[in-house]
């Protein structure tokens, strides 16, 4: 991709999901993910219903009438995206493609960010780490991120969670918010290495998909890529078994990825291609918030 071009899809995918940003999460990404505590601020006089425990001593016995302590949450936090970037989120049938999709997501998240003064940071994976990008501040650090991966091209395709799950570990010694974006089409158990991350760190999963991975439409013989593995097979969408043992393989797998999330204790949400990933996104953020 030349360089004018990039800049231009990288401004198109800034002034879209800006406006998504303010439009949408500015007061649910604040509220969703805490400070790491609280810092003092100011001294107040001390009103009825007031806690008597933030008395200030020193003031009060200075001015010869209760003050007590203000504090405010300490809100700068570092905020990591590991991001799947295999072959199989190559796929689209719909506006976007799954990596497209979560081109968009990691704005949202990263103006986010920016937006609260945030630090942001991200970690490239397949079925190994490709690449690191430490956490930093600013609208220019976000627009970099985004540019990676718009640019970058992965050296393997296959899937390996746990890989970048550990690493993040290893790496990230500070307690971060950590969203793991990803398909998750991943046949190694990264469970246990969910739950670990957890323990230290704010870990959400954002599950993305396309909704033909679903059900498959009637379309006759159709030619079928698995990008991870490169294999190619012919597959008749005509025939009603078929579809419907696709259909069943989806619902099974669907179910013991739901039951998989649920045992690593992390909040996520599911977010499709079609458009409607905004309204799940949201409703997380507001879930977290209460």
């Amino acid at each position: 991709m030349e360089t004018k071009e990039l800049l231009k899809k990288v401004r198109e995918i800034e002034l879209k999901t800006r406006g998504l940003t303010k439009q949408v999460f500015s007061g649910e990404y604040h509220s969703a993910f805490k400070g790491r505590g609280m810092t003092f601020s100011e001294v107040k006089n001390y009103q009825f219903g007031d806690d008597v425990r933030s008395i200030d001593w020193n003031v009060t016995a200075r001015f010869n009438e209760p003050f007590v302590k203000i504090f405010e949450e300490e809100r700068e936090l570092s905020v990591f995206m590991v991001l799947d970037i295999s072959g199989s989120n190559n796929f689209g049938t719909r506006t976007r493609s799954k990596k497209e999709l979560m081109l968009e997501i990691a704005a949202v998240l990263a103006f986010s960010a920016v937006a609260n003064n945030d630090k942001v940071g991200a970690v490239f994976i397949t079925d190994e780490v490709e690449k690191f990008i430490p956490p930093k501040k600013g609208r220019s650090h976000a627009l970099m991120i985004l540019r990676e991966l718009i640019l970058f091209k992965p050296k393997n395709k296959g899937t390996n969670l746990n890989e970048g799950l550990r690493f993040f570990r290893n790496v990230v010694k500070k307690r971060s918010i950590c969203f793991l974006i990803s398909d998750f089409y991943d046949e190694n158990n990264f469970v246990e290495g969910l739950k670990i991350a957890n323990r230290k760190h704010d870990m959400v999963a954002l599950r993305i998909f396309d909704p033909v991975e679903k059900e498959l439409p009637n379309l006759g013989l159709i030619k079928m890529f698995d990008a991870e593995n490169n294999v190619v097979k012919w597959v008749n969408t005509s025939s009603k078994k078929v579809r419907t043992h696709y259909k069943n393989q989806f619902i099974k797998s669907e179910e013991n990825l739901n039951v998989q999330l649920r045992k690593s204790g992390v909040d996520y949400a599911s977010l499709s291609t079609d458009g409607k990933y905004l309204a799940e996104l949201n409703k997380l953020f507001l879930k977290r918030s209460r």
